[in-house]
């Protein structure tokens, strides 16, 4: 029996905490402070988390058409109250604009590449939904990050050293995308340290996994956990969006 400590909604609990940090930091809080730098990075644990999670659910779930729904459902439900947290964090209005499409709808998109890496045969039809998913990722957020997080945890299946090789390179990925979207922008050490502090987030949640991870299920509670996931971002961003229109 497998007694590392934590189980799966354990662990999406600390995702769905460090994100909402992270959000609030956006937010909120001023660019720069120690706090807005550390609630943005711990938030960055989230991403690998979700998409390690999307890859085994897939496998798991009873009915990938229903899954995939469900998705669909939960990031039309999340678009609104996305865009009344982070018009201004985004597209710099004070008011309501459209910023981009949202988390769960990313993640939609990573679960039509496993879906199709899984269950199509015909290769050009597989290839087009998985670049099609890959190019349609850079309007949401996680843009680009999250597709090949979920394309690396596919390969890695339930072999444990792949999945550790699968985290590795995430927190890789990690570091070299913000190091490119700074790198000029501030001098080479600048970005270097820029980079390393946000590769934390990822290297936490690979730590989480792959040396806490006990591959269960809370014994109680599970339809709670798994209908809280879909509410609570919605909810939570519509909260947070209410309290910056009216502040």
């Amino acid at each position: 029996m497998d007694t590392r400590p934590l189980n799966r909604d354990v662990i999406k609990y600390i995702a769905m905490a460090a994100m909402t940090l992270n959000h609030v930091a956006r937010v909120f809080l001023t660019t720069g402070t120690v706090m807005y730098e550390v609630f943005i990075y711990i938030g960055y644990f989230t991403a690998p988390v979700m998409c390690y999670f999307l890859v085994e659910g897939c496998h798991y779930t009873r009915s990938k058409l229903k899954y995939g729904l469900r998705l669909l459902l939960f990031s039309a439900l999340s678009e609104l109250p996305f865009c009344m947290a982070f018009s201004e964090a985004f597209a710099g209005t004070d008011g309501i604009a459209y910023c981009g499409m949202n988390m769960i709808f990313t993640l939609f998109l990573c679960f039509c590449m496993v879906w199709a890496l899984e269950d199509i045969e015909n290769v050009l039809l597989k290839v087009l939904i998985v670049f099609g998913a890959f190019y349609l990722s850079g309007y949401s957020d996680w843009s680009y990050v999250a597709p090949m997080f979920t394309l690396m945890f596919q390969w890695a299946g339930k072999d444990e050293e792949k999945v550790k090789g699968a985290f590795v390179a995430a927190v890789l990925l990690q570091g070299l995308y913000r190091f490119m979207a700074v790198y000029g922008i501030y001098p080479l050490a600048e970005s270097l340290i820029y980079a390393l502090e946000n590769m934390a987030g990822p290297a936490l949640a690979g730590v989480a996994i792959v040396f806490g991870y006990n591959g269960r299920r809370m014994e109680k509670g599970r339809n709670f956990s798994k209908w809280f996931f879909y509410i609570y971002y919605p909810a939570h961003l519509a909260l947070i969006g209410a309290i910056r229109l009216l502040g």
